[in-house]
């Protein structure tokens, strides 16, 4: 049985000249990076850079040039994002955005959505988050219970969802709710494009162990939503939004998301480190490539049109077990390295200890993600 099928990644034009493009880009903003902010940075928040990005043409890179897109190739935006996180640029605000929600906007939505939010988004202008998890349905995301009543008026919307990231500074979340009464799991479920200015809509900040703040609850009460804020087709939200997971399981975020400690653990061996730092550096080298060529194979399987929803999965499972594995390791051989004082390799360390936890919520906990591992190779 072949478990993760090997697809070509092959990027048109000149991949070298593109990373330099970005590298200069960045090099023009980082200055005003908090060291900390360069790990976890798909996280990290900077209005300014979002819109120079916008501005480069490395936003919306696949979608169509009505929309503000500029048609390039999926594998074209692969190494532009894989440049970014691997700098450490803040790329939050547009993130969801730029990655999910005009992508599915562009499969399912109307044309008054795509016109309303997409040219926006290209821009790093319009930042979007996504309405999934709630309290006692997180990973069992089949059973939200977020109700949104059909009237003449438009969709009346009450309840709650929780661990939405970036929400205190989108301007919209598209939102799975149950639209259909007595309906259960996966059944009767539909996506709204909710505009956060809404009345009745309320966004409340989660600050995690480290003081940052990119987690939020968001409250539905009894908010009025237009009927066209439908995105697809109502009743289909269950099939939409795993479309939609899709296309955030195998992306260069699942292994880089840790890479600033790693770069500050290299920095700090110098060039004749112990046996033992010379090993971890080693592995977490080798472990990184291999997940790098398992994600640059799913990104090109996905370009040509196929389906890897296993290899997509066996890509985030394994890239947040070594990304979460990774500080404790580097910890481990602290006699070997300088951790004292207020050095890049310390500060990194001590804010990676902390965050790296949440690393495997994010979409699917390693149980979701065996399960549809199982279910793929038909084991379940």
């Amino acid at each position: 049985m072949q478990v993760f099928a090997i697809h070509p990644f092959d990027a048109p034009g000149d991949t070298t000249a593109l990373r330099e493009e970005v590298r200069v880009l960045v090099a023009r903003h980082q200055a005003a990076w908090p060291l900390e902010a360069r790990s976890n940075n798909w996280f990290s928040f900077d209005a300014d850079f979002s819109r120079a990005l916008g501005e480069a043409g490395f936003l919306g890179m696949t979608w169509p040039k009505e929309y503000g897109g500029h048609e390039r190739d999926p594998l074209e935006r692969y190494v532009v994002m894989e440049e970014l996180l691997a700098l450490g640029a803040p790329v939050g605000l547009h993130w969801i955005a730029d990655r999910q929600t005009g992508p599915l906007l562009l499969r399912y939505g109307t044309e008054t959505q795509r016109r309303k939010y997409l040219p926006g988004m290209a821009r790093g202008k319009i930042y979007a988050c996504i309405g999934l998890s709630e309290p006692g349905a997180g990973s069992d995301l089949a059973s939200v219970r977020t109700f949104a009543k059909k009237t003449p008026e438009g969709w009346r919307v009450n309840g709650q969802k929780v661990w939405t990231s970036g929400a205190h500074r989108s301007h919209a979340a598209l939102t799975l709710l149950r639209t259909e009464e007595g309906s259960q799991r996966n059944a009767g479920l539909s996506q709204l494009m909710i505009d956060l200015d809404t009345p009745g809509v309320t966004v409340r900040p989660i600050v995690d162990m480290t003081g940052t703040h990119h987690f939020n609850e968001i409250f539905f009460d009894d908010a009025l939503v237009p009927l066209d804020a439908l995105v697809g087709t109502e009743g289909e939200g269950w099939r939409q939004v795993t479309a939609e997971l899709a296309l955030e399981r195998s992306g260069p975020e699942r292994y880089l998301s840790a890479h600033a400690l790693l770069v500050a653990l290299i920095d700090a061996a110098g060039t004749d480190p112990e046996p033992g730092l010379a090993e971890l550096i080693g592995r977490l080298t080798a472990e990184m490539w291999t997940l790098r060529q398992m994600s640059m194979s799913t990104a090109g399987k996905l370009a040509a049109g196929e389906d890897p929803m296993v290899e997509a999965a066996i890509v985030k499972d394994l890239g947040n077990a070594y990304e979460q594995a990774m500080p404790r390791l580097v910890q481990a051989v602290a006699d070997q390295v300088d951790l004292a004082g207020n050095s890049d390799l310390a500060r990194l360390l001590s804010w990676v200890l902390v965050s790296s936890p949440s690393f495997s919520l994010r979409g699917g906990t390693p149980e979701v993600l065996r399960g549809i591992i199982a279910k793929g190779l038909g084991l379940r």
